[in-house]
């Protein structure tokens, strides 16, 4: 079941699975890059190549990723804050990594 305010679920393509590891093995298998968020990740959002096949993985709200979603992925990505925020809330994280994903594939010739 979903509940979401604009109806998205109904038309943004999304699986749930029981055994997330598992899951990002297998996209591993099919060449889909798997790209987890990390506030503590070497490099930024904007410095990932998000133009291929990529999965993104995103953890909750303070508390992110866990150790073995985080090691099974392929790269961390952090995004940058300013201020006093801390951390963003999934949904928005969501919204900044897919924009990222979609201004980079757009730019690309």
């Amino acid at each position: 079941m979903a509940k979401v305010a604009s109806g998205a679920a109904e038309t943004v393509p999304y699986f749930m699975v029981t055994n997330l590891a598992r899951t990002l093995g297998e996209l591993k298998e099919r060449n889909i890059w798997v790209i987890g968020t990390s506030d503590a990740a070497p490099r930024t959002l904007y410095q990932a190549d998000l133009t291929g096949p990529i999965a993104l993985v995103l953890g909750a709200e303070g508390a992110g990723l866990r150790q073995l979603t985080a090691k099974t992925c392929d790269e961390l990505v952090s995004i940058p804050m300013r201020g006093a925020v801390e951390s963003l809330n999934v949904s928005v994280a969501s919204g900044v990594c897919l924009y990222e994903a979609l201004r980079q594939r757009s730019a690309k010739p």
